[in-house]
């Protein structure tokens, strides 16, 4: 494991090839090789976006895309959940209406704002064009806890909590007609998952309930758009083993009295050869292993990421 590694994704400055493709006969991927995912949701009469893009500038490719196949209103945008990185390109899309479940709200009011100056420092790529974003954070019009029906047209459109996991606020899209999900960053696909404000010990249970909807198509919070039954559990599964994977191993040191730093080095060393290849690896295993450590000694709920704490952790454990 190396010791000189350059903070979060700080060199993970190339851009990505976008592949926009569409999965049923209203759901469409915006996909760029495990960045941040849009869904797209095209109904009769109007357009839903899953999950924003970081900046005004990137949404606009997302709109282009769009505009390609319909010149329907974007009615619609829904957050998946409260971070910055999926959230702060809002304003490009000019929506009648922001949707998110209750308890993404209570997030973004309790920790948007440092949220916000922690992963713009995370993701200098992603932010290069930080000054689009206006003033303040990105705010839901409409809120709802459990579950929540909207009709595009005669398209029905399921807004889903389903449990917790990347967040404590993590809502999925579901459109029953075409069995079509979309999971937000409760799964990824041959990407690391971001756990540094995970409950691991209810996220595989979040997984069980996404695979009884029996997808046929899932567009996951990063890595390609998955079609077909195998495809889609292909993804849950991954994102299963790397979540149990990590946890067993973090809460064995723990259960050992071995110090934070310890266990990283002995997850780290054990989860590389199995999920290194995937995308933001290095990135994201401190951030893991923190939360899990947490998680499994003194803190049931996530503790608040600032730009400050992020650097201090990184260094106690890479430095």
């Amino acid at each position: 494991m190396s010791t000189s590694k350059a903070f979060a994704s700080q060199a993970d400055l190339a851009d990505k090839t976008i592949t926009f493709s569409q999965l049923s006969e209203h759901a469409w991927a915006y996909t760029a090789e495990g960045d941040p995912n849009t869904g797209v949701v095209i109904g009769d009469d109007a357009v839903m976006v899953i999950d924003t893009q970081a900046t005004p500038v990137m949404a606009a490719d997302v709109i282009r895309r769009i505009r390609m196949v319909t010149d329907k209103p974007i009615k619609w945008v829904v957050l998946s959940h409260y971070h910055a990185v999926r959230v702060l390109g809002a304003a490009a899309y000019q929506p009648e209406h922001i949707v998110a479940s209750d308890d993404t709200l209570s997030l973004i009011r309790e920790r948007g704002e440092q949220d916000k100056a922690s992963e713009i420092g995370r993701f200098p790529r992603l932010f290069r064009n930080v000054e689009s974003v206006p003033p303040g954070l990105t705010w839901p019009t409409i809120t709802f806890s459990g579950k929540m029906t909207l009709w595009l047209g005669k398209l029905e459109v399921q807004l889903l909590q389903l449990g917790r996991g990347h967040t404590k606020g993590d809502s999925v899209v579901w459109l029953p007609g075409e069995r079509t999900l979309f999971s937000g960053d409760l799964v990824e696909f041959d990407a690391t998952p971001y756990c540094g404000d995970a409950y691991y010990g209810d996220w595989p249970t979040t997984l069980d309930n996404l695979a009884a909807l029996k997808p046929l198509a899932l567009v996951p919070g990063r890595g390609a758009a998955l079609k077909g039954e195998a495809q889609v559990s292909q993804g849950l599964a991954g994102t299963r083993a790397f979540l149990t994977d990590l946890y067993a191993s973090v809460k064995a040191g723990a259960a050992k009295g071995q110090d934070l730093k310890t266990v990283y080095r002995a997850t780290y060393d054990a989860l590389k050869p199995k999920y290194g290849q995937w995308v933001i690896f290095d990135h994201c295993l401190p951030f893991d292993v923190s939360r899990a450590y947490d998680e499994a000694t003194a803190h049931r709920d996530p503790r608040i990421w600032t730009a400050e704490r992020d650097v201090e952790m990184w260094k106690s454990l890479e430095g």
